[in-house]
């Protein structure tokens, strides 16, 4: 630990959430989203997170309802949330409503730039609740979240 920071334990736990599909990255169209595994990002994450004073709840499910308790258990239990909602971004109003009761930092994480793929990618209903969006930098965008997080949870 790098002298004045606090302890992960004092600094709190960061839910990373992971929608639809994400399982299979690295096997999931590696020309949009990469090679790399959702496993080896949650060790870079957990790394990060580490390394700034922070544990990681890092979680992915192919179901909604999952995605939305995992919010409401963000409310008792984490500094913030960062998430990619995967294709609930798009069509979640239960995501989006869960998100609006989450008053803590949220970031709005997408691997692929959406905004230079089809229409149907363009509007996000999570950004709408989003304190800050990353899109388009690859598997490098959770840690660049967890940067910004400890940010936001410091500001």
């Amino acid at each position: 630990m790098v002298a004045g920071e606090k302890p992960a334990a004092r600094r709190g736990c960061i839910y990373i959430l992971n929608g639809p599909n994400l399982n299979l990255l690295g096997q999931r169209e590696p020309a949009v989203y990469g090679s790399t595994t959702l496993a080896q990002i949650r060790e870079r994450c957990e790394a990060k997170a580490k390394s700034l004073g922070f544990t990681v709840d890092f979680r992915q499910t192919n179901f909604e309802g999952e995605l939305v308790e995992s919010v409401q258990q963000a409310r008792q239990e984490a500094c913030g949330i960062i998430i990619n909602p995967a294709g609930y971004s798009f069509t979640s109003v239960a995501l989006l409503d869960a998100l609006k009761m989450f008053e803590r930092p949220k970031i709005e994480l997408h691997i692929s730039n959406v905004h230079a793929r089809e229409s149907i990618y363009h509007n996000s209903l999570v950004s709408r609740t989003a304190t800050g969006i990353i899109v388009g930098m690859g598997a490098a965008g959770y840690e660049l979240a967890i940067q910004a997080m400890a940010g936001l949870v410091d500001a």
